[in-house]
């Protein structure tokens, strides 16, 4: 099983409230937002926007989380180098995470199981 698209971009920021009235300023609408730093901008139909707050100490980073359909159907190819299994998310749904050739961590995002 193949992996079916974009399904979100996670954006850690150093501050929350400027880069949600950024994202504001381009069209992208509030969907959820926890009060604890971190919610979820929509825009159309395309992918979905999480940003996510963190502590000045650490360098934020970008990651971009493909679709997968069912995580217990998804078969990793051994051109991939696995870094986490899919685990069930705080925010409901399955994630695991792979490494490209240069290094950059992508997300796999499955459903929920029922």
């Amino acid at each position: 099983m193949a992996t079916q698209g974009i399904e979100a971009v996670f954006l850690e920021t150093h501050n929350w409230g400027k880069s949600a009235k950024f994202f504001q300023a381009l069209g992208f609408e509030s969907d959820h937002a926890t009060g604890d730093g971190s919610g979820v901008f929509r825009n159309g139909e395309g992918p979905y926007l999480v940003i996510v707050e963190v502590p000045e100490d650490r360098e934020p980073v970008v990651r971009l989380a493909l679709t997968v359909a069912d995580a217990d159907g998804f078969r990793t190819d051994p051109a991939l180098e696995v870094v986490t299994p899919f685990e069930d998310t705080h925010y409901g749904t399955r994630e695991m995470t792979v490494r490209d050739p240069d290094g950059r961590v992508w997300s796999l995002q499955a459903p929920a199981k029922s």
